[in-house]
């Protein structure tokens, strides 16, 4: 509800509190909307540089790790009476699961990087605006938004669109988004959609500092620093975990050969 400064005069009370209420939810709709994105998309970021971090590095190290635990055993089985050599393949056994559990299976193509094009950020900056389940004090009508919320996320990671589209129609068809009639109901939500943005703003900076803060935000933001003067840190990780596999698999081959000749 929008008042004119001339109607201001003869306005009911409650009418001129809705209009200043309005004005300030409209305010924080836009502060909640644009918080929103940025944490969503330092998300995607991040989820697309741990992919890539795995591809690239991860795989890499859960194969190395493997080849230790390979060695170790080898040594723990010439040697079934050193109790320090079966735990260390107990041990390296155990690490080489946990990385490669960790790392999974290196994909066959490179992750790419995620970008969001305008037409996205904008499309989902409306989206949150229009369905963002703290934005209503309805039960029903939140946990709809709830589900709708979280595969617009899920959409906006994986760069859909027209998926975004589809949730955007969805909800504004749906009779959830039909709004009441009468200037003091409609105060009463207004008021509690204000307290609510208040409380989702206060959760959205405390989510967002924790991803600022994370090992996965220190690691990516070292390596985009690296980049600007000309270091591709990635790869230099890369290389240097590929020398190291290449000196484990020498010394597996040749703690093989060993034990073959010793059976001769």
């Amino acid at each position: 509800m929008t008042l004119k400064s001339t109607d201001i005069a003869s306005a009911k009370p409650e009418e001129q509190e809705l209009a200043r209420k309005v004005r300030e939810q409209t305010t924080l709709e836009a502060e909640l909307t644009e918080r929103e994105l940025r944490t969503a998309n330092l998300r995607a970021e991040l989820g697309a540089f741990e992919r890539r971090y795995l591809h690239f590095v991860g795989a890499r190290y859960a194969e190395l790790d493997e080849l230790k635990a390979q060695i170790a055993e080898r040594l723990a089985t010439e040697q079934p009476d050193n109790d320090r050599a079966q735990q260390a393949a107990r041990e390296a056994r155990t690490r080489a699961d946990e990385t490669k559990s960790t790392a999974g299976d290196r994909a066959e193509t490179e992750p790419s990087a995620f970008e969001a094009s305008p037409e996205m950020k904008r499309l989902y900056r409306t989206v949150a605006k229009r369905i963002h389940p703290d934005l209503t004090s309805d039960r029903e009508d939140r946990a709809k938004r709830q589900q709708l919320m979280s595969e617009a996320n899920e959409a906006y990671e994986r760069g859909d669109e027209m998926r975004l589209a589809r949730i955007l129609t969805e909800y504004e068809h749906s009779p959830e988004a039909v709004q009441g009639e009468g200037p003091g109901a409609e105060l009463v939500r207004v008021i509690r959609r204000i307290s609510q943005m208040r409380s989702r703003l206060a959760e959205m900076e405390a989510e967002l500092q924790d991803l600022l803060r994370s090992d996965l935000f220190q690691l990516k933001s070292r390596l985009d620093e690296a980049q600007q003067f000309g270091r591709d840190v990635l790869q230099e990780m890369v290389a240097k975990v590929d020398e190291q596999i290449e000196q484990a698999r020498e010394r597996l081959a040749k703690s093989g050969r060993g034990s073959s000749q010793e059976l001769k």
